[in-house]
């Protein structure tokens, strides 16, 4: 059976880290629904074009062209044995969208990983993150700088902050967060899967817990 899992946490958590970690350690791929949307409006896809026209009108993309998105990433070849989701689902809706869906593909949420930080701890690490043009590569002023500034170390391209990242956006940021994924917190604590762990310890012993706390067949 394949086996699912869901990073959560607010934004400069370290979802993205971790995940790319587990990835490694357990051979599962990450699956990143920013990185996913972006590639669809990139190629203009046909889900790409949809989520394009709702943009273009100032319009959020509903929650049926985000989730088709995510199922056509699912039932590619290298995810037959499940996969590590960040960033989907943000809602309880979504949540039970992805329970269906992952029934299709004969799996289920296995569990989902929430990394805790504090507000002031976040905006230490969003402040000083720049990310590549090209693939959205990321980079810390501190904690993981490029070996050329202003450069991505993978592919060469142009480093910049998005503007989320700035300090004065992040406190709004972090209060966002806590008010949309509170209820979707409680709905997989309710299912007896969620696994909470300290993500403001260094990388290393993040990484130690979460693979500590993971169901066995992990």
């Amino acid at each position: 059976m394949p086996a699912y899992y869901v990073m959560l946490g607010a934004p400069g958590a370290g979802k993205g880290t971790q995940a790319a970690r587990l990835s490694q350690r357990m051979g599962l791929p990450p699956v990143s629904s920013g990185d996913i949307f972006r590639q669809n409006l990139r190629e203009k896809s046909d889900l790409g074009k949809i989520a394009e026209g709702y943009l273009s009108r100032g319009e959020l993309v509903p929650d049926d062209v985000t989730i088709a998105m995510i199922r056509e990433r699912l039932a590619q070849p290298d995810c037959v044995r499940g996969a590590i989701l960040d960033g989907f689902p943000r809602t309880p809706p979504q949540a039970e969208a992805l329970d269906g869906m992952l029934a299709e593909l004969g799996g289920k949420v296995d569990a989902v990983l929430y990394i805790r930080a504090r507000p002031e701890a976040l905006a230490k690490r969003l402040a000083g993150r720049w990310v590549c043009r090209a693939q959205a590569h990321i980079y810390h002023e501190e904690f993981r700088p490029p070996k050329v500034l202003g450069v991505c170390d993978v592919d060469g391209s142009a480093l910049y902050q998005r503007d989320d990242d700035r300090p004065e956006a992040v406190a709004h940021r972090a209060l966002i967060f806590l008010e949309s994924t509170a209820p979707l917190i409680a709905h997989y604590r309710g299912k007896g899967v969620l696994v909470e762990v300290d993500g403001e310890k260094p990388i290393a012993e993040v990484t130690e817990s979460l693979m500590a706390a993971l169901p066995e067949q992990a």
